[in-house]
């Protein structure tokens, strides 16, 4: 199953500040399909917030910090299709007058990847020995199937977890209601998306609803927790890990 392999590990600062199970868990799974992983713990947010609220020149200052901290030569994996998407699609806009910057930019560009995608379509793994007893739903993030391109392969991930039991939902593509600032800038539209795509998670009789995106499932988390709902949010990397 293992294929030798160096990556960058790029943990995005929510799950860092939020999340650093998952963070941790990623190592291990990465560790498990046969890889060395690499850590800069100088590493920071990619810019994508300040991007997303019109803050185009310190976008730029982190998007120079990014590419300074993870030089090309290497695989950058994250377990984050929301991240690694922006950097891929949004770089080259806040970078298009540094030149000496657009040049490690290309360079790195094709070397960045969502942890599902590197394991199925680089590591061409599948089975990580985990085992999950539990039925689950998944939720496929907008950033996640939109603009970075997943949908099977979390899925065949999944597939392979000894015990686990997969239920789609309705509407699974459809927004959680986060879309990161809008949560905050409209919180009485992103409620009523949140609402929604719990009632179809709990449709199901799921016990957890999965996803790619600690963002999302930090958005439905905070609706089920506030209504006392019996749904759980948890990273897929968290299933992953799990058994073994």
């Amino acid at each position: 199953m293992k294929k030798k392999i160096d990556i960058q590990l790029f943990i995005p600062c929510y799950i860092d500040q939020l999340y650093p199970e998952t963070g941790f868990n990623v190592i291990k799974i990465l560790e498990k399909a046969g890889c060395t992983v690499h850590y800069n713990p100088e590493q920071t947010c990619c810019g994508q917030p300040a991007f997303n609220s019109g803050y185009w020149s310190e976008t730029a200052a982190l998007a120079e910090k990014f590419l300074n901290d993870f030089p090309a030569g290497m695989p950058v994996v994250s377990p984050s299709a929301s991240c690694t998407g922006f950097i891929s699609h949004h770089y080259h806009k806040v970078l298009k007058d540094r030149n000496d910057l657009m040049e490690k930019f290309a360079l790195l560009k094709p070397q960045i990847y969502e942890m599902t995608d590197f394991l199925i379509n680089v590591l061409q793994v599948e089975n990580l020995g985990a085992k999950f007893s539990h039925s689950v739903t998944f939720h496929d993030s907008c950033s996640a199937l939109r603009e970075y391109g997943i949908k099977d392969e979390p899925r065949k991930l999944l597939a392979n977890v000894e015990g686990l039991e997969l239920v789609e939902m309705n509407e699974s593509d459809t927004c959680c209601g986060f879309g990161g600032t809008f949560a905050v800038k409209n919180p009485h539209i992103s409620t009523a998306m949140a609402e929604n795509k719990v009632r179809n998670a709990i449709e199901t009789g799921a016990e957890f609803i999965v996803s790619t995106e600690a963002s999302c499932l930090m958005n439905i988390n905070g609706y089920c927790a506030k209504n006392k709902l019996p749904l759980k949010g948890i990273h897929l990397a968290d299933i992953l890990a799990s058994g073994y």
